[in-house]
């Protein structure tokens, strides 16, 4: 009875305690010395059993009660840290290292949330290893995977385009391209604090890295052809032509069956998490996407190749994902072996009217067998003849060999993205499946005529690796890029007007011709051109994807620019990307960019971000722009 009169009392008094309430804390957790994100921390509100764990890409989420709740940071390798809420709703942890402390690799932080599969099954015999060990693969200046005693990552060179006069040079003929793994490589160098070398910078794949928002395609064209023109925002002086085309979307369930051969690198050189173990995880992404009426084999490659999957169907997804488990990295590397015996495999469960591809998987690092570029596209040209194409990912650092795989994806009529995490492995497998494996349209060609009358030069953005000759446009024996289904293509054309007067030294001149008579005529000059309403013309040639004849699509670029009110998000975003790009590489044609003009452009042409990529891009550039002014 008393207790009950005190609670009554107490109760009178206004003395029950007030409700707690909630504040939500979101944040990250880094390495203080790389900056790169931790996976796995464990953050707790201390004093209590509240805790939250980072996930794939360092991020948490947690509830305390009161601004004076105390949150810890605890991770195996790390020294443990605290710090109070106070007024704060976001709080980012930056960890160091304990160097000294022996970890168990079964709890340790990973780089990545499906690297879980413990590298493969039974592959460490023992678990206690110093935490340097375990965190090896993480992206840290000066870092070299296992096994490899020197950076040796390659890259094609890149020598930018430069402005062409129409009079001597009227046409500029390239091959499409929808590969985006350089800007998924240039990421992982910016995330890791780093420039990314000059020639690890394409422009164009850049540009094409993101989707664009132009008409479907109508009629008995697989894609559409949009145009516009206006100014280049990093020179006034200067136009800028934006061509896109987009490629029909086919929904998944109207796609042809795909006879999918998974050519898997489990050498010892993919003996990481951000190898083997990032690509099986995107390797059961896209086996979730295979109907019954698909079919997959596996090949593996180390100091031989093998097949380790015989063709199973698409639906029998946990023997796909079983095989995959077993994948164990060790041994040299027969790339040359596993992509004879692949092919073999491709020709044998051939589809007719199907998607027969060929799927590589590796670092690049291909050194015994079959292993110079030029025998390596051979092979594949041949096997490309009888409709069996190729899509390379690449994974890794530190070995990576860029310059060979775009090469094969090139030859194979395929494409070529760059894996760097779990994210990414989503985009190109799962949200972007039907363009990254079903062709719509192949050796697709775009020339362009300019109109002298009011071109004085001209110059393609990007697409250094895809020029063609002129006289390659009407042969259809010349290969050229692939179109996807629902993928999108963008080229960009800077160009200098007769009116420009800043152009001095960016056209270079040659020596009159002796035997040829070139007429120099601007407006009002009189005779000499004609089509006064156009500033050129652009023709596309394509084929059917099991086709062997071209077909032409021409449309006409008017002399008009675009009011600057009036731009379309597809010309500021993709103009943004290409000043990014050139900014990357310190181009001579950079203008008056700046980080801060490029943040600027982007964000005001960010439109609809369903994926978030487009606001990564700008955080990029806030990166970049941070670590210049350093």
């Amino acid at each position: 009875m008393r207790s009950i009169i005190i609670v009554a009392i107490i109760g009178l008094l206004g003395g029950n305690p007030p409700p707690s309430t909630s504040i939500q804390i979101t944040g990250s957790a880094f390495d203080q010395k790389s900056k790169t994100p931790l996976i796995g921390v464990v953050i707790s509100v201390k004093g209590t059993k509240v805790n939250s764990k980072t996930d794939f890409q360092g991020r948490y989420r947690i509830t305390v009660n009161s601004t004076q709740s105390v949150l810890v940071a605890k991770a195996v390798g790390f020294v443990t840290k605290e710090i109070m809420v106070g007024q704060k709703s976001r709080i980012d942890f930056f960890m160091t290292r304990n160097l000294h402390e022996v970890v168990d690799q079964e709890e340790a932080p990973q780089p990545l949330q499906e690297s879980m599969d413990r590298f493969a099954q039974g592959r460490h015999k023992s678990k206690m290893v110093t935490y340097d060990a375990v965190m090896s693969n993480q992206a840290l200046p000066g870092y070299h995977e296992p096994g490899i005693k020197h950076n040796t990552e390659s890259y094609s060179t890149i020598r930018e385009n430069i402005f062409h006069d129409p009079t001597r040079n009227p046409l500029s003929t390239f091959s499409i391209d929808v590969d985006a793994a350089s800007y998924s490589n240039v990421r992982r160098f910016l995330r890791q604090g780093q420039m990314p070398p000059k020639d690890a910078v394409r422009i164009e794949e850049m540009i094409n890295y993101f989707t664009y928002d132009y008409p479907e395609p109508a009629g008995e064209d697989p894609f559409s052809v949009t145009t516009e023109l206006a100014t280049a925002p990093w020179n006034p002086e200067h136009k800028l032509m934006h061509i896109g085309l987009q490629g029909k979307n086919i929904p998944t369930e109207d796609l042809p069956a795909s006879n999918l051969v998974f050519l898997i690198d489990v050498s010892g050189s993919m003996n990481s998490p951000n190898k083997l173990g990032l690509l099986k995880a995107a390797f059961k992404m896209l086996t979730q996407q295979l109907r019954s009426s698909d079919k997959v084999s596996m090949v593996v490659y180390a100091g031989a190749a093998g097949m380790v999957l015989p063709p199973t169907p698409g639906n029998n997804q946990q023997t796909i994902k079983d095989a995959l488990n077993e994948l164990q990295a060790g041994g040299s590397t027969a790339g040359g072996e596993g992509i004879k015996l692949a092919y073999k495999l491709a020709r044998e469960q051939f589809i007719e009217g199907g998607n027969n591809r060929v799927i590589l998987a590796t670092d690049g690092d291909f050194n015994i067998g079959a292993s110079s570029d030029a025998e390596m596209e051979r092979l594949i040209e041949k096997e490309r003849s009888h409709g069996v194409f190729l899509t390379v990912l690449g994974f890794g650092m530190g070995n990576y060999k860029d310059s060979k795989m775009e090469i094969l994806a090139d030859k194979g009529n395929g494409n070529y993205a760059y894996i760097d995490d779990i994210m990414e492995a989503r985009k190109v497998l799962v949200n972007e499946f039907g363009g990254t494996l079903f062709t719509i349209a192949k050796d697709v060609k775009i020339q362009i005529e300019f109109n002298p009358q009011y071109v004085k030069g001209y110059r393609l953005i990007g697409y250094v690796n895809r020029k063609l000759n002129d006289e390659d446009f009407n042969d259809d024996q010349k290969d050229a890029g692939e179109l996807g289904s629902g993928h999108s293509v963008t080229a960009l054309y800077e160009i200098i007007t007769h009116e420009s007067e800043s152009s001095s030294g960016l056209i270079k001149d040659i020596d009159d011709l002796k035997y040829q008579r070139i007429d120099r005529k601007r407006p009002g000059d009189g005779e000499g051109y004609n089509f006064s309403d156009e500033i050129a013309t652009v023709k596309l040639r394509y084929k059917q994807p099991q086709g062997g004849s071209s077909r032409l699509i021409t449309r006409t670029v008017g002399n008009e620019s675009n009011n600057p009110d009036n731009l379309t998000e597809n010309f500021r975003w993709s103009a943004a990307v290409a000043s990014f790009g050139m900014l990357l590489r310190d181009s001579e044609f950079k203008g008056n960019a700046t980080y801060a003009n490029i943040e600027l452009w982007a964000r005001g042409a960010i439109g609809v971000d369903r994926q978030g990529y487009r606001a990564e891009f700008i955080k990029l550039v806030q990166t970049v722009d941070l670590m210049a002014q350093r």
